[in-house]
Order: C-alpha cells, then sequence, then structure tokens
C-alpha cells in the first residue's frame, strides 16, 4: 500500500498555482500613462523614494511588487531611488511615529523641487489604527504637506499606479 502513495506522487501533478499571465495589458497601459505623464511634466522618467515612516511593512510589500518580475514598472522609465535627492515623489507609509517625525521631516527638505508627497495607505492618511496611540504624531499630513492620499489597507500596485498618474495630471 505504502509503495502505491509513493509511485502515485510520481504520477500525479504538481500541486502549484499556475503562472501569472504573461503581460497584464491593463497594467502595461497604466504604467506606461504614468510614464508618459512624468516625462511631459518633468521632462524625464519619474523617480521615486519610499519612506517608512512606522508603518506594519503592509503597504511596503505592494509598493515592493511594483519592482518584481510581474508588474516591472522600471520598463516604464519609473524608478526608485535611495537618496531623497533624486527623488521627484516621496511615497511615505504608515502612521509618523515620534521617532521618524524628524527623518521625515529632512527627507522632505532634502528633496529637490518640484517635489510631490504621496501618504500610502490608511495609516499614512490618519493614522489608521494607531491613531491616538502615544507613540504616534499622526498621519502623514500632520508633519509635512501630503499632495496625495492612496487609501487601502493596503492599497494595491495597480491602485499606486493610478495614484502615481492622478498626481502627474493634477495642475500644481
Amino acid at each position: 500500500m505504502r509503495i502505491i502513495r509513493h509511485l502515485r506522487t510520481l504520477l500525479d501533478a504538481p500541486l502549484t498555482e499556475a503562472a501569472p499571465p504573461a503581460a497584464d495589458a491593463a497594467l502595461a497601459e497604466l504604467a506606461g500613462q504614468v510614464d508618459a505623464a512624468a516625462r511631459q511634466r518633468l521632462g524625464r522618467s519619474l523617480s521615486i523614494r519610499e519612506v517608512d515612516a512606522g508603518s506594519c511593512n503592509g503597504c511596503e510589500l505592494e509598493i515592493h511588487a511594483l519592482n518584481n518580475a510581474f508588474y516591472d514598472i522600471e520598463r516604464f522609465g519609473i524608478r526608485f531611488v535611495a537618496s531623497p535627492r533624486h527623488a521627484d515623489v516621496l511615497l511615505v507609509t504608515g502612521p509618523v511615529t515620534r521617532n521618524m517625525r524628524e527623518a521625515l521631516e529632512r527627507t522632505y527638505v532634502a528633496t529637490p523641487s518640484p517635489k510631490w508627497v504621496v501618504a500610502v495607505g490608511d495609516c499614512a492618511v490618519d493614522g489608521g489604527l494607531f491613531a491616538g496611540s502615544y507613540a504616534v504624531e499622526g498621519g502623514v499630513a500632520a508633519v509635512i504637506p501630503v499632495d496625495l492620499h492612496i487609501r487601502g489597507c493596503p492599497p494595491t500596485p495597480t491602485q499606486l499606479l493610478a495614484g502615481l498618474l492622478a498626481l502627474l495630471g493634477s495642475s500644481r
């Protein structure tokens, strides 16, 4: 009986998820629109600096997914940078903790103009679950000016791209 069970595992198909489709046309079009809007507005590709101001990392996982093989936004010229001095957009996640307030303010000051600040996720908008905590200053707007709020817990990569497109399309 045991031998038959082991032989069966050799003959059965593996239990894995199906591979994602080769390319999602709507996603590619959205990312392409973000790149075109950035080139029209800035004359070059969009550079993003992600700042974790005290989040649970749920929003970071979705932001980092933009660079994975499925979304691969770098193919559209949109790139993440290591320094705020090279950024056009600050994507700020989490409620701003008291310990991160000064770091966020310094990051904002170090980012050259024109610059945009995007509060990503419910916690960045108003403190979320952490609102009212002794360790939290509040949402991002309590510390630095915010140009766009993207709600969600966490927002999806597609929502992030749509938000960036709305940001670049707005007149400021």
